[in-house]
């Protein structure tokens, strides 16, 4: 299936491949996901919507075993604090649904912040776009597509 995400990057001439898995709306967590395509939790990155009160809107990409860790963004991004917009603002912002949410061809450009732990896969897993489609890319290429700024931003689950 092409999304717009896909597209762009066939329009730029990356290599990439799509994974499909069936989609449990109950269960669109990235640990899901990863067992469904076969790759580890780690290696599965989710997008998250976050509102920083200097910069405003950016997406901030950590491993699907991590969460979010908001006082790191906010010193990467310069803002003073930083927050997970609410799940009803997602699509409005983004244009995509939770479980689909990609930094490639949002509604808007965003600025991207991609944890490190990003350096430590030859390949990684991000969203397609949709739910149930998975697009399988080499890191560097990800980070140069989506002009991602990358830092410390993930903190493992305790």
């Amino acid at each position: 299936m092409k999304t717009n995400a896909v597209r762009i990057l066939d329009s730029l001439n990356i290599d990439y491949e799509l994974k499909e898995y069936q989609v449990d709306p109950d269960d669109l967590s990235a640990e899901t996901v990863a067992s469904k395509i076969g790759f580890p939790p780690e290696q599965v990155f989710k997008t998250l919507v976050v509102r920083g009160d200097r910069t405003g809107i950016l997406l901030a990409v950590v491993a699907g075993d991590a969460q979010l860790d908001p006082k790191s963004l906010a010193r990467l991004t310069g803002d003073r604090k930083c927050e997970v917009v609410p799940l009803k603002e997602v699509q409005p912002l983004t244009g995509y649904i939770r479980g689909g949410v990609t930094a490639l061809a949002c509604k808007k450009d965003y600025p991207v912040f991609v944890d490190e732990n990003v350096y430590l896969f030859e390949k990684i897993s991000i969203s397609a776009g949709v739910r149930g489609t998975q697009i399988i890319i080499d890191p560097e290429s990800y980070i140069r597509v989506t002009k991602a700024t990358v830092g410390a931003i993930g903190r493992k689950d305790s």
